[in-house]
């Protein structure tokens, strides 16, 4: 997660974009300025450094030293042409198989990485409850009604997140050993978050996502590790990916992994 003071540092121009052409296609991307740090001379390497991104909306967007001209920033751009384009494709390729959730019998729910199928029951003499067997993730309502939809979701949300919160300490616990430098058990809690699966703050509490409940637990696993991390190194420095790759050497692995299922996660 970006810290508030180096946020602050950021100042997106809204207005600056600019264009590639790979194929045929014509690729456009925002451009976002660094602003000058004026505490202190950074190294030539810091001040050239150019970040690319795809977001799954498929939006292009790179952050660039204040003072980088266009030209400098376009020949980065191509000279990662391939990857930006593939990771439009497979962006495009996911948001087209991504369908709105109905909360009807037959559709998949996801848990701890697996699929399983809802089944929507009406019982009047039960609780209305979530029960995961046998493959199935069963709802049971008391009767059928106009806000069904809503009282499904409402149940499903309760049942991950009792799930989140017991898997996720117990995930936490095991992933402590590997992060010699936290001491006793950080606090943490349940947030649902639209772009971000966990955060820390200063103070070292970890927020964590509930979706992430339906990712497998070796997702579950770098995400923890991942905030961990910074609460020793508070910042995406080399020092931190350095430290993250000490304790996880496949995190990039595991990362494209949830990134890669993301939309259908977060799917409600």
């Amino acid at each position: 997660m970006i810290s508030k003071s180096i946020a602050a540092e950021i100042q997106t121009a809204t207005a600056e974009r600019g264009c590639f052409s790979y194929g045929a296609e014509t690729i456009h991307y925002d451009i976002i300025r660094k602003a000058e740090n004026t505490r202190a001379q950074p190294s030539r390497k810091q001040v050239r450094k150019i970040v690319i991104k795809v977001h799954p909306d498929q939006r292009v967007v790179t952050t660039v030293p204040f003072d980088a001209s266009d030209e400098y920033i376009k020949d980065a751009m191509i000279k990662r042409a391939r990857w930006i384009w593939e990771s439009i494709t497979e962006f495009a390729f996911q948001k087209e198989y991504v369908l709105p959730r109905q909360y009807i019998s037959g559709e998949t729910q996801f848990y701890l990485g697996r699929r399983y199928v809802l089944k929507v029951n009406f019982d009047a003499d039960q609780v209305p409850n979530v029960k995961l067997h046998r493959g199935r993730l069963s709802v049971i309502l008391k009767r059928d009604c106009d806000d069904r939809v809503v009282k499904i979701k409402t149940l499903l949300d309760r049942w991950y997140i009792r799930k989140a919160e017991a898997i996720f300490h117990e995930r936490l616990q095991a992933m402590l050993p590997k992060a010699s430098w936290v001491t006793g058990l950080p606090r943490f809690r349940i947030m649902a978050m639209t772009k971000q699966w966990g955060s820390c703050s200063t103070k070292g509490n970890l927020m964590l996502n509930p979706h992430l409940i339906k990712a497998p637990k070796e997702c579950i696993d770098y995400v923890i590790l991942h905030e961990l991390c910074h609460i020793a190194e508070h910042n995406h420095s080399d020092k931190f990916w350095r430290l993250l790759t000490q304790v996880m050497p496949h995190w990039k692995e595991v990362k494209a992994k949830l990134d890669d299922m993301a939309e259908l996660y977060l799917n409600e």
